[in-house]
């Protein structure tokens, strides 16, 4: 069963609720009038701004295919995502230990036991003699594609976020000139309405970047950094159990890697 990021899904439907509770909420009387929310929708202006953003991204995207995978992206946002990097290091340091006392060959054994598909892979590489050079290679290789697939969505969103509100101005110019045009000198009373019309697709650009782009962009920046952070620890560490150095010095290496706080949790509950 998949886990929910509550903190993600908590903030996006919180910020949407108050932009609700801003556009029925009537201060002057303190109540809630329901009826002031067919006011902010406007379908040319949805058309405009929602179709525009997202055929641009359309035509920024390699394919078809990269679009829609890029959307489906915003699962990975919601999903709860954990990278415990105690227990990652707590685990090289075991696999360091028995390859000091049996010899690296050993491993192989324990690799059954591994989860993570990275740490086994590099685990054997080295017991199938590899030279440290090439497990280092091929394991950066592997790091610095994963990264390079992480960065082409986190742009995606960025680019969501930037053209959001260039197409809710561009709706917005289009809405001016034909209110513009169309304005009767005689009759005054129909430029507030009209220039309202005209301001929604800016409202519409500014929640596409404001309340979709940009936080989703982050989050997937984070979990990227995260996930980066796991694997260098982790070649670090098959490195450093190749080359046959103490445990004890490899687990000194690998906590300069974890934030001050976690180190003094982990090194608490050794």
């Amino acid at each position: 069963m998949i886990q929910l990021d509550l903190a993600t899904l908590v903030g996006l439907l919180a910020c949407f609720g108050l932009c609700i509770f801003g556009i029925v909420f009537d201060a002057a009387n303190m109540s809630v009038k329901f009826a002031k929310i067919p006011r902010f929708i406007d379908v040319p202006s949805i058309l405009i701004t929602v179709g525009g953003t997202f055929m641009c991204l359309l035509c920024m995207s390699k394919s078809i295919g990269g679009f829609v995978a890029c959307l489906k992206s915003i699962g990975q946002a919601i999903k709860k995502t954990e990278y415990n990097e105690e227990e990652t290091i707590k685990q090289i340091i075991d696999l360091a230990n028995i390859s000091r006392k049996e010899g690296l060959l050993a491993l192989e054994e324990h690799s059954r036991n591994i989860t993570d598909p990275f740490l086994k892979k590099g685990i054997m590489l080295s017991v199938d003699g590899a030279e440290a050079e090439l497990v280092k290679g091929i394991l950066e290789s592997e790091i610095g594609a994963l990264d390079e697939r992480h960065r082409t969505i986190i742009g995606f969103w960025e680019n969501l976020a930037g053209m959001g509100p260039a197409w809710g101005m561009i709706g917005t110019l289009i809405g001016l000139i034909n209110m513009l045009k169309e304005m009767d000198p005689n009759d005054s009373s129909t430029i507030g309405p009209n220039m309202a019309t005209a301001l929604i697709t800016t409202f519409y650009g500014s929640l596409i970047a404001n309340w979709i782009g940009t936080p989703i962009a982050n989050k997937l920046k984070s979990n990227n950094n995260a996930e980066i952070l796991q694997k260098t620890i982790i070649c670090e560490g098959i490195l450093s159990i190749q080359a046959g150095e103490n445990p004890r010095m490899i687990e000194e290496k690998l906590k300069s890697f974890i934030e001050p706080a976690k180190r003094a949790v982990f090194e608490s509950a050794e």
